[in-house]
């Protein structure tokens, strides 16, 4: 379970700091294939993201692992594996948010919920963060 939470974490980063830039890819490969998407639509972030999952899998498969692996018996392991968890959940959200946000009709709900998913990205990098560095504290050896 740890090693698909940290997988997912490095998933949902590149998409939590560059949609814009997932969709474009996506788009444009849809447009290689000939199929003409508007900028912004969701088939183009749904293959952005299938070739961002392919790329991550591709390094772990290769690398053998993720940074940072951790050590379960290590100090702040727990933690770091909640943190990173919270952030994976957040950022889950946000990208909810985005694919479901043309369903909204009501532009002030929409404008209260884009205002949250703003500050669930904030939140999402700050559990990243910390989490990744309780992980790497943990693989640390410990000095006696």
């Amino acid at each position: 379970m740890a090693r698909f939470n940290v997988f997912m974490a490095w998933f949902f980063i590149p998409i939590t700091l560059g949609m814009g830039w997932i969709a474009a890819t996506g788009r444009g490969l849809l447009h290689l294939l000939g199929i003409v998407t508007p900028e912004g639509s969701i088939p183009g972030i749904l293959v952005g993201a299938v070739l961002l999952m392919a790329t991550v899998f591709l390094v772990m498969y290769f690398r053998g692992s993720l940074p940072p692996e951790g050590e379960p018996e290590g100090k702040g392991f727990t933690y770091g594996q909640r943190l990173v968890l919270a952030g994976n959940i957040l950022a889950a959200m946000f990208v909810i948010f985005q694919l479901t946000h043309p369903l909204i009709a009501n532009l002030d709900v929409r404008k209260l919920l884009d205002g949250f998913t703003d500050a669930f990205g904030y939140w999402t990098l700050a559990c990243w963060a910390i989490g990744f560095s309780l992980l790497y504290q943990s693989s640390l050896p410990v000095e006696k």
